[in-house]
């Protein structure tokens, strides 16, 4: 079989992981809300009710609490569940279930127990869905020991991510963009995984190390490109996982370039960029020939307005600003 790549939307990646995993396993199943006649809101289950079943392809009610908790005795019974969950800001009601259930269970029982649950859900702002539909909240659940944390930016790395977290035999939070499911990029036709904790140089550089995530790589691509043109070259690295993190992929970027941005969608305050620039100052502090720059959300609510919610975001220009201060300090 040639494994000539295909170019696919980022739903349809998806799609093709969640199909390829339940051909292969049997224990695999999907529940959440609209997903098995609807195809969900993102299209991403499109198809899957009608060659797996409605024993496999579950619609839930609008109660994510309890169908996450459903999902998560279903994995310490031996099924493997992916739990969709709408909204990111909608996984707030599962904490519970997903902090003190999920994420523990393995260590309270000595090993015992393992949870092999996987939360698909997706966030960020986009499309002027307001305060309770756009948060990026991936800072709480990469706070919590027992969990990984999955954000991809490309439809490559969201099939290979996917299929490698429905395979895994601990709880994952798997977090999609709204603004990316409609992407386009680049697909194997064989079957690939990508490990976790391996992230991915987007961009070469030598000038600086610019570390991003999620829909902010595809904007700090394009901010790195304006750049070029300037003179200044820019390392775009996605870690792709933030839970485990490629520490080391970062570290040896940051010894080459000698200057750091962090970008992230989500407010600066508690931040994982915060953390990761705790980590490059711990370990590669003397390398550094500027202070560590982190561009990031306001610190405030997300508008309706469009206009308004783009201001409380990174956005191009931000970046562009912030690496011209990390060089030019």
């Amino acid at each position: 079989m040639s494994n000539e790549p295909r170019t696919l939307m980022y739903r349809d990646a998806l799609n093709e992981a969640l199909v390829e995993e339940m051909r292969r396993d049997d224990t695999v199943f999907v529940m959440g809300e609209g997903i098995a006649e609807r195809g969900g809101s993102y299209k991403v289950t499109a198809g899957l009710l009608a060659e797996f079943g409605e024993k496999r392809v579950i619609d839930t009610p609008l109660a994510e609490a309890s169908f996450t908790g459903a999902g998560i005795g279903a994995a310490l019974t031996g099924m493997r569940p992916i739990v969709e969950i709408l909204f990111i800001d909608f996984s707030l009601l599962t904490l519970d279930q997903v902090i003190n259930q999920a994420a523990k269970l393995k260590f309270m029982t000595g090993g015992q127990s393992s949870v092999p649950f996987v939360m698909r859900t997706q966030g960020g702002t986009g499309n002027g869905v307001a305060a309770q539909h756009s948060q990026s909240l991936e800072a709480i659940f990469y706070h919590i020991p027992g969990l990984k944390v999955v954000m991809p930016s490309c439809p490559h790395d969201a099939k290979g991510l996917l299929k490698t977290a429905a395979r895994h035999n601990d709880p994952v939070i798997f977090i999609e963009h709204k603004l990316l499911y409609m992407n386009e990029g680049p697909v194997p036709t064989d079957e690939y995984l990508i490990p976790f904790g391996q992230g991915d140089i987007k961009r070469s550089g030598s000038d600086v190390t610019l570390i991003a995530w999620s829909n902010m790589i595809p904007r700090s691509l394009t901010a790195a490109d304006k750049l070029a043109a300037e003179g200044i070259d820019v390392e775009v690295i996605d870690p792709r996982t933030l839970v485990p993190l490629d520490k080391e992929l970062i570290l040896e970027s940051v010894r080459r370039t000698e200057h750091v941005v962090i970008v992230q969608e989500a407010v600066r305050r508690g931040g994982v960029a915060s953390d990761i620039a705790s980590i490059i100052q711990a370990e590669a502090f003397d390398y550094l020939d500027a202070p560590i720059e982190i561009v990031a959300g306001l610190n405030t609510q997300i508008p309706f307005n469009l206009t308004l919610e783009a201001a409380c975001v990174p956005q191009e220009d931000d970046i562009i600003a912030a690496v011209k201060r990390a060089v030019y300090a």
